[in-house]
């Protein structure tokens, strides 16, 4: 495939040795400035790009028929838009908090085990997560898309809060330390115990594959996806 990088930061970067290893060409670079580029020649877009460019460069994919991967969070805000204009051009769009194949692993068995919860209130729910000191956005888009799966198969909680505790609402804590990948913990806990369940990412390469091989199963693809669809989970 002809692959265009959409952000060429460390992820980018290591992105373009796992495409190129997997026999994938790299026919186009874009730093985070760069806004005046063509994305017409490309097979799939991936993009790792940062909150303010990410919904720019997806429209661009999406309007020149480019099929695109977004890895990129923290803009959000937009992505009801992003779904929108993948349906009037007849797309193919994948976003995911996380690519990590062992993250959307976690993703289930986080969802599962809010559903066995959902009886026992006396069991509290807190979440962490721990990023390098360069990450822009907090909580992560990991740390959200685990709330939100909390949140949705639990009832005893309606929305999460950063740093904070407030009635049926899940505390997130952020923490951001030096070369530290990225680890998520979610923990229950009652007065006699405490459940937790934890994803710690050695290294950025997890991240990297699981992206190429989303835009692998794109290609040829049209509408909008996600990474259960890709490894047939949930």
């Amino acid at each position: 495939m002809n692959i265009a990088l959409l952000g060429y930061g460390r992820m980018g970067q290591t992105i373009e040795k796992i495409a190129i290893s997997r026999g994938h060409d790299i026919i186009l670079k874009v730093d985070k400035d760069d806004t005046d580029y063509d994305i017409s020649k490309a097979d799939v877009a991936i993009d790792f790009s940062i909150p303010s460019v990410a919904f720019n460069n997806i429209t661009k994919c999406l309007e020149n028929g480019v099929p695109v991967v977004s890895g990129t969070t923290g803009w959000l805000a937009d992505y009801d838009k992003a779904i929108a204009l993948c349906k009037q051009n007849n797309g193919a769009f994948i976003y995911a908090s996380n690519f990590s194949l062992g993250v959307n692993i976690f993703f289930e068995l986080n969802k599962n085990l809010a559903k066995m919860m959902s009886n026992l209130s006396q069991y509290n729910v807190t979440m962490e997560e721990i990023h390098h000191t360069k990450k822009l956005d907090a909580p992560s888009g990991t740390a959200i898309t685990l709330a939100e799966g909390v949140i949705e198969n639990n009832a005893n909680y309606d929305t999460w809060k950063l740093d904070e505790t407030n009635e049926k609402s899940i505390p997130i804590v952020a923490k951001r330390i030096e070369d530290v990948p990225g680890t998520h913990t979610v923990n229950y806990a009652s007065e006699v115990d405490s459940i937790t369940i934890e994803h710690i990412a050695h290294n950025r390469q997890g991240f990297a594959l699981g992206a190429v091989v989303a835009a692998e199963w794109l290609v040829g693809k049209t509408g909008v996806f996600s990474m259960n669809d890709v490894l047939n989970i949930g």
